[in-house]
Formats: structure tokens, sequence, C-alpha cells
């Protein structure tokens, strides 16, 4: 991929000018302490490989705790970033990961004034091998991020604040071949159906069991949208009604139980995985679903179950319904589906709980 040095300099001097900012609603009082900037690396040569130098400060006088997978940093761990070429935007192939309560050791400490900087290589998570006119920008929800007085940053509606960049535009000559992500191994057992990879016989009953539960999970959602019922259960989860959105929730719910019902080793559980996440999936990759050390210790149904986590991560994949993580917990999903249904239709965790219908709605 190639650009004129002259194009990368642009960019930075643009940026070392643009830096953007949140402000919160006089609810909270509060503004967004984190500022975003972000300028293009260019290589030896002049050309651009997808680089791009993030620098996060804290401009209040209070010390700022924000989740790790929230800022930007050399491992992928999010969906942080919006990446466009020529106007359309170009998918995210990074993992996609099921999170369960941040735990201490979970936050990034930023004391006032600090700044942390990182350069990322956007290529390992975007396609950049086309030729044309990038846009990128920073914009991470920052749930659970907070002040060292406790307050937690948040807009007037209660949805987390974001940190978002100026966007960077850039011209590319594009660099060939598609982005570095991990591609999926081949072997793997098939069991009843379904494929397993670096499972042991009980962790396979195990799955087996979640299987069967995801799946009664997706064809009960399925039914609930297909009879048209508007329901406090529905509009929990994604919002007031319109027939539009209700539409896209019904396509997502088809598509999920579609995928579920796969029973000729199209699904593959992989149990190799040993974060202290639930589960995670690449989007581009079904229907392989990475099982993590949460996920053994979640409930065979119910509130972020072990089935319901299935359902989540398969509708993560593009050729599912592709949702995205905006927000992760119940009340974080049910703030989203008052503040924002479009998003909620986009969210995963509201896919899941609207699956698992616990506490029980109509």
């Amino acid at each position: 991929m190639k650009i004129s040095l002259m194009s990368a300099v642009a960019g930075s001097v643009v940026l070392a000018g643009a830096i953007a900012s949140v402000t919160a609603a006089p609810k909270y009082e509060k503004a967004n302490p984190l500022r975003i900037g972000l300028m293009a690396v260019a290589d030896p040569a002049g050309g651009f490989g997808g680089l791009v130098e993030v620098s996060v400060t804290n401009t209040s006088r209070h010390t700022v705790r924000v989740p790790k997978w929230q800022l930007p940093s050399a491992l992928t761990e999010a969906k942080l970033f919006n990446v466009s070429r020529d106007g359309v935007a170009v998918d995210y192939v990074g993992p996609m990961i099921k999170r369960g309560l941040p735990q201490a050791e979970d936050f990034a400490i930023l004391r006032a004034g600090q700044t942390l900087r990182s350069t990322i290589d956007l290529s390992q998570a975007y396609d950049f091998s086309q030729r044309g006119q990038y846009v990128v920008n920073l914009d991470s929800p920052l749930q659970y991020a907070s002040l060292s007085d406790g307050s937690l940053l948040r807009q007037d509606n209660g949805l987390p604040l974001v940190a978002r960049s100026v966007p960077l535009s850039l011209w590319s000559a594009g660099k060939g071949g598609e982005a570095t992500v991990q591609r999926k191994p081949g072997g793997g057992s098939v069991v009843d159906g379904v494929t397993y990879k670096s499972c042991d016989a009980t962790q396979i009953g195990t799955i087996g069991n979640a299987v069967v539960a995801a799946r009664g999970y997706s064809e009960n959602a399925k039914g609930y949208l297909a009879a048209g019922t508007v329901g406090p259960r529905y509009t929990t989860w994604f919002g007031a009604y319109t027939s539009a959105r209700y539409g896209t929730a019904s396509q997502h719910f088809v598509a999920i139980d579609q995928a579920m019902d796969q029973s000729n080793g199209q699904i593959t559980v992989n149990c190799g995985c040993n974060q202290r996440y639930y589960a995670y999936v690449y989007p581009n990759q079904p229907y392989e679903i990475f099982v993590c050390r949460t996920f053994w210790t979640a409930p065979l149904t119910g509130t972020d179950s072990k089935a319901g986590t299935l359902i989540h991560e398969m509708s993560h994949f593009n050729a599912v319904a592709g949702t995205d993580d905006h927000v992760y917990g119940q009340a974080g999903a049910k703030n989203l589906a008052i503040s924002s249904p479009t998003d909620a239709l986009d969210n995963a965790d509201n896919h899941e709980y609207f699956a698992e219908n616990t506490p029980a709605q109509n």
C-alpha cells in the first residue's frame, strides 16, 4: 500500500490540531476527560501499511480507570475503529469477544495529565489491500470507565461516553493481500453433528448440551418474532416498535436459528482458549466458536448462560447477523434498547438476552 509522504504528514498535521472530545449532558456534570489523537505512521519508503499512532490523554484533574480492551494496543481485542474505503465500510475481521464484568486487573489507569501512546497495525483486523480513499477514526464506548471520585463516564441518557477521534483521511494505492488475521486450523472430531477442537470428553458432553439448549432458544425467539408479538420481551431488548426494526430482529433470528440447526459438522467449538472471557469468534470465519474460561462456570441456561453465549457468538458472524459489541450486560443492554434501538439491534448481548428471556416476559 502506498501513499505519498506528503499525504501522511498532512494527516498528522490536521490531527495534531483537531482533537475530538465528547461532552456528557449536565445531568452527570462530566465532560469526557479523554482526548484522542490519531495520525498515520509512514514507513521508510514513504508508504502506508496500515500503521497509525493513537494518543490518549487524561485532561482531567482526576485519575481515570478504563477497561484495557477499550483502548488501542498492539493486541487487537475489540472493534475500536471505524474504517471505510471510498465511503463504504471496511469489515472488521478481528476477534469479537463476550466479556463479563471487568476485574481490577482489567483496568488501565491514567493519572491526571498522563498520555498513553500506542502504534496500531490496522491491517491485522481490517482489509487495506485495495486502492482508494480510506477514512479511519477511533470510536470506542467507555463502558465501566470511571473517575477516581467514583463517577462513571456516562452521557445524559445513561449510555457510556465514547472515546472518539477526528477522522483521518488517506489515499492508498493498496498493498495486495488480505488483513492479517488468525486462520482457523484444520482437524477436529465430529460428535453428534458438531465439530470439536481441543476439547476433552467432558467438555464435549457439556457443549453438546449447550448446543441443544441454544437451538431451543433460537427456535423460540424465531417463533416469537414470526408471530408478530410485540410484548415486554421485545421492547425490553430491542426498544420501541417500528416495522423496519421488528423485521430486522426477525431476520436475525431466522438466520441465527438456521446457523444453530446445522448438524453436519459446520459448527465448530474450539476449547483451546484460556482467557478470562466467555467466548469469541472471528466474524468472517463461520462457524467456529472459541469457548474460554468463564464459559465453563456459566449455567447451562438463563442469564449469561452457556446456551446464550452460543447465541451471542453466532450472531456475530457476518454470514448470520453481523452484530457488534456496543455494550455488555443486562443493564447496559436494557438502556441501549431505550436510548438507541438501532444499536440494540446491532448488539450481540441484546440478542442473547432476548433469546434467554430471563426473567421470562411475554
